[in-house]
């Protein structure tokens, strides 16, 4: 329990109901902020701070203390209140999925300095918390076989770690890994990298990567765009039980 929060909320009699009124949310969505590390998308932050008169680094000290980039802030917030996640990754293990070796050996090319990079690899392992806390959210990724197969650094027990995990993480009953076998035909998933959010209330959003900075799509029009083309990489991806075997069968193969 955040109890900065329940306090802050007694203190100015607001009640779940009557902050989710005054802020535009739902009633729901406000008594996960007074869960630990349920930290408020940074517009409703404000608002809260501002209704209960206190400062954000009072209600959610965290937020202030973050070690990603800000651009990549606004889709962590979302990442933090979905109810469901659904990513397709062409090249790469998902992010929420990442062992610590591998993070660093997805940044090894990067112009980063040392601490830098300590700090983006310590961000994205916390970003993993969302996974196993109470009640967090569905999380399917598919990935194309390459992703399983393709080595990231000359040292083969990176991989067989890596995929180990995966195997690890595939067995949390809010976790589904699917992968899309290396003879299946063309598909959309082709163009590139993507992760779909549902949030509380039905809202959604996608976060796109790509070769330069990544970018947060809410567009009814786009949104339908990725949900057409993810429903399409899906089908071609192998049954859950199926993509289960691969995973161990490859992860003996780096051994």
């Amino acid at each position: 329990m955040n109890h900065a929060v329940v306090e802050a909320m007694a203190a100015a009699g607001a009640t779940a109901e009557s902050l989710a009124a005054q802020i535009g949310v739902d009633p729901k969505t406000v008594a996960r902020w007074a869960n630990p590390g349920r930290i408020p998308q940074s517009r409703h932050r404000a608002q809260v701070a501002a209704v209960l008169g206190r400062e954000i680094a009072d209600l959610w000290p965290d937020a202030l203390r973050r070690r990603e980039p800000v651009w990549f802030r606004p889709w962590l917030d979302i990442e933090r209140e979905a109810v469901a996640l659904r990513a397709y990754q062409l090249a790469w293990v998902p992010g929420l999925l990442q062992t610590e070796a591998y993070a660093r050996a997805t940044l090894a090319w990067e112009a980063l300095t040392p601490t830098e990079v300590d700090e983006l690899v310590s961000a994205r392992i916390a970003r993993q918390k969302v996974l196993t806390r109470s009640r967090g959210p569905l999380f399917v990724a598919v990935m194309d076989e390459q992703v399983i197969r393709r080595a990231v650094t000359a040292d083969r027990s990176l991989m067989a770690t890596q995929l180990a995990q995966l195997v690890t993480w595939a067995e949390l009953p809010n976790v589904q890994l699917h992968i899309v076998p290396g003879d299946a035909p063309a598909h959309p998933g082709l163009n590139g990298p993507f992760t779909l959010a549902e949030l509380p209330g039905g809202t959604r959003a996608a976060h796109v990567d790509s070769q330069a900075r990544a970018q947060i799509i809410d567009q009814a029009s786009d949104l339908a765009t990725l949900e057409r083309r993810w429903e399409r990489i899906r089908g071609e991806a192998l049954p859950r039980g199926r993509s289960l075997d691969i995973l161990r069968e490859a992860a003996a193969s780096w051994t």
